[in-house]
């Protein structure tokens, strides 16, 4: 039976503390119990497969979710290694526009290298673009000179 008001502000603070240390210890259970079985519930699968048709305990469930998130952090998501890829090849070509800017190329040979970068980027993205997609951002002075009106010279 719990004690009333009345009798609780008779008891000591040390007696205090002894009737409320098993609730807040109960509390604390709690919260880790409902943290484990999330954990349980957000890695069902990963367990399945590692052991099916078995009743796992608390210590099961934390080490195989720690052994799971060790393995997440050794093989980086695939959406992580896109956005490297991107952000590394938009340094790429910003080196290589400065690079040329630096050595005078024409703005023709810039235009015609941006424009097949921009190719490439877009055909890595999605393999149904169209090879002139470049063409359709750019200024229509542009777009007169990006016509082949002669064949690229390549050094092969």
């Amino acid at each position: 039976m719990a004690p009333n008001t009345l009798a609780l502000e008779i008891l000591t603070p040390k007696e205090k503390n002894r009737l409320r240390k098993p609730m807040v210890e109960k509390l604390r259970r709690d919260r880790i119990n409902s943290s484990i079985e999330q954990l349980k519930v957000l890695l069902e699968k990963e367990f399945q497969r590692h052991q099916p048709n078995s009743k796992l305990e608390k210590a099961d469930i934390l080490e195989m979710t720690v052994s799971y998130l060790k393995y997440s952090q050794t093989f980086p998501s695939s959406q992580h290694l896109q956005q490297d890829y991107s952000e590394g090849y938009s340094w790429c070509l910003k080196e290589a526009l400065q690079f040329l800017s630096l050595h005078s190329a024409n703005m023709e040979t810039q235009t015609k290298l941006l424009c097949h970068f921009q190719r490439s980027q877009v055909a890595a993205k999605d393999s149904n673009s169209s090879a002139t997609s470049c063409f359709s951002h750019q200024a229509p002075a542009k777009q007169a000179v990006l016509k082949p009106s002669s064949s690229l010279w390549r050094p092969w």
